[in-house]
């Protein structure tokens, strides 16, 4: 087939010109347009369910609401896991799927599940399944402030809820946009128990006379002869004295109106979460895009209209301050990896004229780099892939080794050229180029085989690691096998218009090229003299690098720098909002101390829309830093330094995309968590806390907290139920009493315009400002008003601040995140100290987060790895038919290991996932070179009537001497830029692998240069002598 393609080529020159110039063409118009991203897609199937349950404490909420769900939604085919949160009148679920399940396919399944559980749960509460959103969905974080503080609360939060919300929702991509902080306007109408007990007005009549307010409704209609008419009565109005003026009942020649007995006014719904900028209040507006929206192009969207919009609000108002913007990461990543790209092809481009010192064969190939790039482009845009930092990654990589299929071309047909020049009766050319392009296809097919079986393992990780390093392997493996087109299509054709006429052909080796060669030479000679030196200190060498890797550090994943830094802050459960604004106020002045800084936002507490069951004791504060010659570790800890000095708060600092993978792995936004499971919340805060103290003295370990899971401070109405039945109250209708008079009760909607406020009825703040004032509510009966403490018990007491579960479990978490060690090995001493804490019976323990993530995937990439070396010796063995000359091949592999492991233990890397895809990488190059001159050595006994002796390995070695160095050089050398700044944005995963690469290249190299081919005397002398060399 590829003698074939080679003769087509060469037959039809003109036609495999235009057909690579309309790749260029077509390429470079499918790259300005393709998609970009700073990950591949990262979204584990998930279906949230959102229930309020108002007035319902954590423990009803997860009796009445949060299991019934929990048990239907775990019968689902598919589902993995499912997790729960309950909290005060709020249930949350996550029901997670298998990777790669369709979301929309899920969400029905969920739904049609959640209709058969609706029977179960209280009168009028019906879950709600959250927007369809990505782990990476919140791009960006918006200011809305008043710059003089001319602009109330209230009208800040109108303006983002009524005018900015609709306008960015209306812009295709963004998924939901959740306002949090200011004051949400609703009309209030407030009861004043005195008036309503001197004008005898129940809660029952007050409610009734609202109810309707404000409505348009129809009168049928009015037929007249040939017309009809509608008939509309237009009651609608928005106006605050309207509803002052609404009659309650007729009473002594007077009408008894609505502000006679309460107050009519605007007034801030409940608030339970805040937000500030730079330490003033604030609106934060957070914009989550719709999965596989393209980030940058989306961000510039959102940007232009939010310019529009600034123009529409008043001076005082700036609404287009940026908290957080994730397209600049991904810019800078993919810039940077850019950049590396084109500083690789540089090296390759002067390490390719170095050996060959001719421009047209290093043009020719070159090629190979810009068209396998652009055709990997464009099966990409085929198959809807993206653009990111693991593709390009995986181009970056491969840089190097896109010209070797080329180079091993374009070397020897001009060695073929030259040595046909000088016979006496030479050769056509094309029959010439043919010849030697087809001589080397067959070792270059089985290489690039060997590569492709090399990265198997990478495909069949799961999970996070697998969603990450698959779409590196896919790009690496098309440019390679794009590459490997080029080399017989286009590398032979562009050989005939620029290789014969060449005045250098009748000249020998470049002067690099000759020194190599003397020396190799001189090594070789010296190496057949002593065979056991290099060969016993290559396998030393070998059994110390391998007996190195236990003592190195492990991770998951390198840390990233996004530029942006999260911080949680959480006071003690119980704090009220008020303090939560106090204390992360300070926090947020103190942070801005840090001269890195250049914005600081603060959302405290759970916006309304939002699908987290925050408490109003957390925080969460974003921070956008500016470059600086500080690295990243002492800026956080210079932050860390400063916020340790507030008494009684919590603080956890990572970075937004970070601490959503970290949230996706095991459900809190932190390296290394330790779940216990069980069912007494008591028995399980006692576990942790003996947990934690254990955590605490590891070191490496930061950021040390258990999940704020404990009692808080109730107020419990207790219902005397003599003395209610003695006063004639019902209890579920006093039940709904207080719930209205002290939490409120939405009773209608009043429009205006297009906007929608609730009509509340709700007490005064100061008829129910402590207990005595609760206790003297006045509620009504039918012998009239009598004190609330009348027909129950008031008291003070504590009980949970919410509850979660996992597959419903009951669960609490202590986690932590790591500095100073690797994760691995901090991991392995807290599972040390664990272990000998006796639990009772029905509680475990489970350790999740990125250490688990990392056992797992290394297990089986070291699993996958060895039954893909297996397939690749039944592979090259199938080809040599020999399974001792398969061996001397493979041999490469553990000559790779040294350079490997002696470069992480130099850079200061830990044992990654990351450092694992370098090895894969490397085992398929190292394993290239062997084929390649193993191969040659077998190509001249065979055609060109050498025997098996030193002279014909000597030859054989030198003239691999220069196509073996500079595809190793080169796919070394064009690594260089990754291994140049490692903390960049984009380079930080890409760095481990491409330092195992580099060292290992370099390794495997030199030694290969001198061990195989003392090992392929030695091994060829005994197969000589058993007849079980085969080389015809």
């Amino acid at each position: 087939m590829f003698a074939k393609l080679v003769e087509f080529s060469l037959k039809n020159k003109g036609l495999t010109l235009f057909f690579y110039a309309a790749v260029i063409l077509y390429g470079s118009l499918i790259i300005s347009k393709m998609p970009i991203d700073v990950f591949p897609d990262l979204n584990r199937p998930t279906v949230t369910l959102l229930t309020e349950a108002p007035g319902l404490a954590p423990e009803e909420v997860e009796k009445q609401v949060t299991f019934p769900i929990e048990t239907a939604m775990n019968g689902l085919p598919g589902v993995t896991r499912v997790r729960s949160t309950s909290g005060i009148s709020l249930s949350i679920v996550y029901v997670e799927f298998d990777w790669g399940t369709d979301i929309y396919r899920n969400r029905q399944v969920v739904n049609e599940r959640l209709n058969t559980t609706l029977s179960q749960l209280p009168t009028n509460v019906v879950p709600a399944l959250g927007p369809i959103t990505s782990i990476m969905g919140e791009i960006l974080l918006i200011g809305l402030s008043s710059v003089r503080g001319e602009t109330s609360p209230m009208d800040l939060r109108t303006m983002a809820n009524w005018i900015m919300r609709p306008r960015l929702l209306s812009i295709p991509g963004v998924a939901q946009v959740i306002p949090i902080g200011g004051e949400v306007k609703e009309y209030q109408v407030q009861p004043l128990s005195h008036k309503m007990l001197a004008y005898n007005i129940s809660l029952e009549d007050l409610i009734k006379s609202v109810v309707g307010f404000a409505q348009n409704t129809t009168g049928g209609y009015l037929e007249q002869f040939k017309t009809e008419s509608l008939v509309r009565f237009l009651g609608l109005t928005n106006k605050l004295e309207d509803l002052r003026k609404t009659p309650l009942k007729y009473q002594g020649a007077h009408t008894l109106t609505l502000d006679l007995v309460s107050k009519v006014v605007f007034a801030p719904t409940v608030k339970r979460g805040d937000a500030s900028v730079d330490g003033s209040p604030a609106v934060i507006l957070s914009i989550q895009k719709q999965p596989g929206a393209d980030t940058t192009s989306l961000t510039k969207e959102i940007e232009k209209s939010l310019e529009e919009l600034q123009k529409s609000l008043p001076s005082d108002v700036k609404a287009n301050r940026v908290l957080f913007k994730q397209a600049t990461f991904i810019e800078n990543s993919i810039r940077n990896v850019e950049e590396a790209l084109r500083d690789g092809a540089i090296l390759v481009l002067i390490i390719l004229f170095a050996f060959l010192m001719n421009i047209s064969t290093t043009f020719i190939s070159l090629t190979a780099i810009p068209l396998s790039i652009l055709m990997t482009a464009i099966i990409f845009h085929w198959f809807g892939l993206t653009i990111n930092t693991m593709t390009l990654g995986g181009l970056a990589i491969a840089i190097g080794e896109l010209v070797d299929d080329a180079v091993v071309g374009v070397e020897n047909i001009f060695r073929r050229l030259r040595q046909n020049k000088q016979n006496k009766k030479p050769q056509e050319i094309l029959t010439v180029i043919k010849d030697a392009t087809i001589e080397v296809r067959s070792s270059i097919l089985y290489a690039t085989i060997t590569v492709i079986l090399v990265f198997l393992p990478l495909f069949a990780l799961s999970g996070i690691e697998g969603r990450l390093f698959s779409p590196l392997g896919v790009a690496y493996i098309l440019s390679i096998l794009a590459s490997m087109v080029v080399s017989i299509s286009l590398t032979p054709v562009l050989s005939y218009y620029l290789l014969p006429r060449l005045k250098l052909m009748a000249h020998g080796d470049s002067w690099l090229v000759k020194h190599l060669k003397e020396l190799d030479t001189k090594i070789l000679q010296w190496s057949f003299a002593h065979p056991k030196v290099p060969i016993l200190a290559t396998v030393l060498l070998t059994l110390l690098s391998a007996s190195s890797v236990p003592f190195l550090g492990k991770s998951f994943l390198p840390p990233f720098n996004e530029g942006t830094v999260t911080i949680n802050l959480r006071l003690p459960p119980g704090s009220s909002l008020y303090e939560s604004n106090r204390v992360g106020t300070i926090a947020e002045k103190l942070i801005l101390e840090v001269p890195e800084v250049t914005s600081v936002g603060r959302r405290s507490g759970r916006a309304e829309l939002d699908e987290h069951a925050e408490g109003v004791y957390s925080s969460e504060i974003d921070v956008d830093l500016k470059s600086s010659k500080r690295s990243r570790e002492v800026i956080l800890s210079d932050i860390r330094g400063r916020l340790a000095t507030i008494p009684e708060a919590i603080i956890n600092i990572g970075q937004p995309i970070s601490h959503r993978l970290d949230h996706l792995l095991s459900g809190v936004r932190a390296e290394l968590a330790v779940k216990v499971f069980g069912e007494d919340l008591k028995k399980l805060r006692e576990i942790a806390d003996q947990i934690e103290s254990l955590m605490g003295i590891v070191k490496g370990i930061t950021d040390l907290q258990i999940e704020q899971i404990t009692s808080i401070p109730q107020i419990q109405i207790i219902p005397k139920r003599k003395e209610s039945l003695k006063y004639g109250i019902n209890i579920n209708q006093l039940g709904e009493t207080i719930e209205t008079l002290l939490s409120g009760k939405i009773v209608t909607q009043i429009l205006e315009g297009s906007r929608r406020y609730n009509l509340t009825v709700r007490l005064p703040e100061k008829e129910r400002a402590n207990l005595n004032d609760i206790g003297n509510i006045l509620i009504d009966s039918p012998s009239g008003k009598i004190p609330l403490k009348f027909v129950t018990d008031i008291r003070e007491s504590f009980g949970p601040n919410q509850i979660n579960r996992d597959n419903t479990q009951r669960r609490i978490v202590v986690f932590a995140n790591t500095k100073e060690r690797a994760l691995g090995d901090v991991a392995e001493d807290v599972q040390k100290q664990i272990s000998s804490i006796k639990l009772p019976e029905g509680y475990f323990i489970k350790f999740e987060g990125q250490f688990e993530s990392q056992k797992s995937a290394t297990k089986l990439i070291i699993l996958l790895s060895l039954l893909s070396l297996a397939g690749i010796f039944i592979l090259l063995n199938s080809h040599f038919k020999s399974p001792a000359l398969t061996l001397v091949i493979m041999a490469n592999v553990p000559m790779a290991l040294i350079g490997s492991v002696f470069a992480i233990w130099l850079t200061n890397q830990t044992l990654s996932v990351a450092s694992l895809v370098g090895f894969i990488t490397l085992t398929g190059i190292a394993t290239r070179n062997g084929i390649l001159k193993i191969a040659h050595y077998l190509h001249l006994m065979k055609f060109e009537g050498e025997k098996f002796d030193l002279k014909m390995i000597t030859r054989g070695s030198l003239e691999r001497l220069t196509p073996v160095l500079m595809t190793a050089l080169v796919a070394a050398f064009a690594l260089i830029p990754l291994l140049i700044g490692a903390d960049q944005p984009g380079k930080e995963i890409l760095h481990p692998v491409a330092a195992v690469i580099f060292g290992g290249l370099i390794s495997s190299t030199l030694l290969d240069t001198i061990v195989t081919p003392v090992i392929f005397w030695l091994v060829g002398q005994r197969l000589i002598k058993t007849k079980k060399l085969i080389i015809e």
